[in-house]
């Protein structure tokens, strides 16, 4: 039968190669993902706000790592998202809405706001008939919005051009922030959109300059009054509310809440990222967004996505990733929920494996003990043969068996240890099979008593 040793250095060997594909595994798991996050638009302040992130990421050595990659506008950035070019992108819905982007967070809200004079007359967007509205850095998107708003209550949006402003339309004209004043009084324009973030200081200081064209310096500031039905046909603005008094004053400004509707800047992650991972983006967002805001005002804007419920979260005209969510409501995944189906999975090959190796340890084992019986079987047999009258040219043959089924056993005790009762029985037989041979050859062979077989016992 075939000899079939294992040696202690192939279990270790085998036991230095489990490790080492365990540690291999744990540092795979356990070392930063790097994620690529499209950016835009270009001179905006989300650019800026998220290599500041991702820098942030890299300087407190956290477990997520961002590769940044510039585009000219939103557009661009969204169908890096849509491409696969990207696992996050800054997204506004209302341009363009990747159908793998899921909201990890707001970055900024942008609201529609219109202010105008007081000596104007205009104080609701059905007033803005035949008038001339200024628009300030006017970019696609932002003419968009407003034209949507305009045409929802019955007028037509025209570009700037000579002449007087037909009945039903209104004139955009696009004005520099530092000839904004200027053209209010010159009545080139006779008031001013805003999309903006009403926040921001950049919408103080436009208000100011509108307020400076005013000899009472009153100005009227309305938004989309029926911003819900708005909402309705075009599902990928939202609802925004200009709290009384943001901008300050006496009176205040605005007086009351005024409701209008708007578009936000989204940090979207694609569908199928690792819920883990989404919502660690979005907890480090959140973790260094004060100290971020130190340096850019900008993160102070960064909030949540508004739902009442889980199902709503998930069903949301712009749903929610489900790793944010799990972020939002203290349902992050701990390390053994994360990786339990491969720590099952692990626990149940490995289980296999262990039995595997145990039960052909235990057939090698059996193997051994067969050939040693084997051997000394042989030797007993060996033992009869040297009795046998006229096998003296044999003797020397059969003393080199001897010597080589000798070997053998020590050879099979010494590679791994059989059981001592089947080791001492061969080494009997072996000293019973030389001595028999040696009396042989000297021509004093004992003879078997009748009745007896050849074996052990006829040797005692």
């Amino acid at each position: 039968m075939p000899r079939m040793p294992i040696s202690r250095e192939l279990v270790f060997l085998v036991v230095a190669v489990l490790l080492s594909l365990a540690a291999g595994t744990a540092f795979y798991w356990s070392r930063a993902s790097t994620l690529t996050i499209a950016v835009a638009p270009s001179g905006g302040t989300e650019p800026a706000l998220l290599r500041a992130y991702a820098e942030a990421l890299a300087a407190r050595d956290k477990g997520v790592r961002l590769k940044v990659l510039s585009f000219d506008g939103v557009r661009e950035s969204a169908d890096a998202l849509r491409k696969g070019e990207a696992d996050l992108a800054v997204v506004r819905p209302d341009v363009s809405l990747p159908p793998n982007g899921l909201t990890l967070a707001v970055l900024r809200e942008q609201a529609l706001v219109v202010v105008a004079p007081e000596g104007s007359g205009i104080r609701a967007f059905p007033d803005l008939a035949r008038r001339r509205l200024g628009v300030i850095a006017a970019r696609n998107a932002d003419r968009t919005l407003i034209s949507d708003a305009v045409e929802h209550y019955g007028l037509q949006l025209r570009e700037a051009g000579p002449g007087p402003v037909p009945a039903g339309a209104v004139t955009l004209v696009p004005v520099e922030e530092d000839d904004l004043a200027k053209a209010l009084a010159e009545k080139r324009i006779e008031a001013v959109a805003l999309v903006t973030t009403p926040t921001t200081p950049s919408a103080r200081r436009i208000i100011g300059l509108v307020q400076g064209a005013s000899r009472t310096r009153k100005v009227a500031l309305f938004g989309v009054s029926e911003g819900p039905a708005l909402i309705e046909r075009f599902p990928r603005l939202q609802a925004v509310t200009v709290p009384a008094g943001l901008f300050g004053g006496k009176p205040k400004l605005p007086e009351e809440d005024v409701a209008t509707v708007g578009a936000s800047y989204r940090l979207m992650a694609r569908a199928n990222l690792s819920r883990s991972i989404a919502a660690e983006v979005t907890q480090y967002l959140f973790e260094t967004r004060t100290a971020l805001a130190d340096a850019l005002p900008a993160a102070n804007a960064i909030h949540a996505p508004a739902y009442d419920v889980t199902a709503a979260a998930t069903s949301a005209r712009l749903p929610i990733h489900p790793g944010a969510i799990d972020y939002y409501e203290r349902e992050q995944e701990s390390f053994i929920e994360r990786y339990e189906t491969w720590i099952y999975l692990v626990a149940f090959l490995g289980g296999g494996v262990g039995s595997g190796l145990a039960w052909l340890r235990q057939r090698l084992s059996r193997l051994r003990r067969e050939r040693v019986e084997v051997a000394t079987e042989r030797l007993l047999e060996i033992q009869a043969e040297a009795r046998r009258p006229g096998e003296a040219s044999r003797l020397p043959a059969l003393a080199g068996e001897i010597d080589d089924l000798a070997a053998e056993i020590v050879r099979h005790a010494v590679d791994r240890p059989t059981e001592p009762r089947t080791i001492s029985a061969a080494a009997m037989a072996v000293d019973a099979a030389r001595s028999t041979v040696r009396r042989a050859a000297e021509g004093d062979a004992p003879r078997p008593k009748p009745g007896t077989k050849p074996g052990l016992r006829a040797v005692e």
